[in-house]
């Protein structure tokens, strides 16, 4: 029986609940992976520099001999962690590399022979990215319906609020670790890669059947330093705009809830101030700076949307819209479904 598979059964597994396991570097695994895969590296970053540099010196043949001294006392390691994730799935491990190649078949073979079921994806990690780029050049997806509206209206919220009644949701921002902002990644992990992201941003646009829909928020080309695929923003300006609307206080009071612990953050937001210097002068720049040092949140908060982000929001206003506003809070999700349904009826475009 052959241990190696096509992407297309490979993604079937995947479907199915199967584990996939990167046997690449750490740092190969950071820079984008399969969506949910795991890292359980043949060699760390240094030893793989170590055997890459005595190929290319010395040889195939002593660059794998020297793998194989490297490789060998980890094998036992390796099997058990797999083992122990694998376990509770009648579906076996789906291993990868970066082509196909001895990385992932080495493992692959080290989980057959202790008997835990494996299969080695032809192609490796290089395959997948390439149905990635194919996907979003060629690919077909639904409908997506934008929310926008100034910021701190509260958009994501109320898409999560949604998506918890049963509406298919995109969570742009989500997926790209950044809330679209000058200030948009305080407080949150790292953004991932523009591979990872296209990889994630790919595994939630897969499941949006062309005859359907998905609900997702309005961005700009670029979230903090990933940037949504050409295609994917055109579409995002398709449909008639669903625009929410709230007042100054309740928008205040939206964002700093949406930065917990600012106290903490307040040094990092100094550049992201210090950067708005040429659009805002230096004076203003300063002002800014004194009420952070004072951490006089609200002040700061309310003249920073006045005077920069409302401006450049509304600059952008869609000319096909509905607006809707969010007070009276009591009645605002009836009211929102209402012009989510309003939207679909209506012909795709118009």
């Amino acid at each position: 029986m052959s241990i190696s598979i096509s992407l297309e059964q490979a993604l079937t597994l995947r479907n199915k609940g199967a584990l996939l396991v990167d046997a690449r570097s750490p740092d190969e695994f950071a820079e984008a992976t399969i969506p949910g895969a795991i890292n359980v590296p043949i060699l760390d970053n240094t030893e793989r520099e170590e055997v890459g540099t005595l190929y290319k010196q010395v040889g195939k043949q002593q660059a794998r001999r020297r793998g194989v001294q490297i490789v060998a006392p980890k094998i036992p390691a390796m099997v058990e962690q797999v083992a122990a994730l694998q376990a509770g799935t009648s579906q076996p491990v789906v291993v990868f590399c970066w082509r196909g190649g001895m990385r992932s078949l080495a493992l692959t073979q080290f989980l057959e022979l202790a008997g835990v079921p494996a299969r080695q994806l032809s192609g490796g990690h290089k395959g997948f990215r390439r149905m990635v780029l194919d996907f979003f050049e060629d690919g077909e997806w639904g409908r997506l319906l934008v929310f926008r509206g100034l910021t701190g209206v509260g958009k994501t919220e109320y898409l999560q609020r949604l998506a918890e009644k049963g509406y298919p949701v995109v969570d742009l921002e989500g997926l790209a670790n950044h809330r679209g902002s000058a200030f948009g990644n305080l407080g949150l992990p790292p953004q991932p890669g523009q591979k990872m992201f296209e990889s994630l941003l790919w595994d939630e646009l897969r499941k949006i059947p062309r005859d359907s829909y998905v609900l997702a928020e309005g961005e700009s080309r670029h979230i903090g330093r990933v940037a949504l695929p050409p295609r994917v923003y055109k579409a995002l300006q398709v449909e008639t705009s669903i625009w929410l609307n709230a007042s100054l206080e309740a928008r205040v009071r939206n964002i700093l809830a949406d930065y917990p612990a600012v106290d903490k953050l307040k040094k990092e937001f100094v550049q992201p101030i210090k950067a708005l210097k040429d659009k805002l002068g230096k004076e203003t720049m300063n002002h800014y700076l004194q009420l952070l040092e004072e951490g006089n949140w609200t002040k700061l908060v309310s003249e920073l949307m006045v005077n920069y982000y409302d401006p450049l929001y509304r600059h952008t206003l869609p000319e096909r819209r509905i607006e809707l506003d969010l007070e009276p809070e009591n009645t605002v999700m009836e009211r929102i479904e209402a012009v989510v349904s309003e939207v679909l009826e209506q012909s795709s475009g118009n």
